[in-house]
């Protein structure tokens, strides 16, 4: 697992608004649309990077497809300390 997040997180250009996402929702649940504006990120650019964590099995979404309500998995809690190691080297 350690490899797919440095992949996804460090080893991209958007990994650091992918850190900054998986942050937001560790503090709380939102939507797309809270997201987008608490972190000032373009909704389409959100949506995408919900869908990158989302296959990756870091995140996931209530059952509603509009409104739906993003969190953390319980794979992304359990590496949580690698998450913010591989912070600590991105811009997030």
């Amino acid at each position: 697992m350690e490899t797919v997040l440095w992949q996804v997180l460090a080893g991209t250009e958007g990994g650091p608004n992918r850190v900054r996402i998986l942050r937001a929702l560790d503090e709380r649940p939102r939507n797309r649309n809270q997201l987008a504006d608490s972190l000032s990120l373009n909704y389409k650019t959100v949506e995408h990077h919900l869908a990158v964590l989302s296959k990756h099995g870091l995140v996931e979404h209530s059952d509603s497809d509009y409104g739906a309500v993003y969190f953390t998995t319980e794979t992304a809690r359990e590496h949580w300390s690698i998450i913010e190691r591989i912070a600590e080297t991105t811009d997030a």
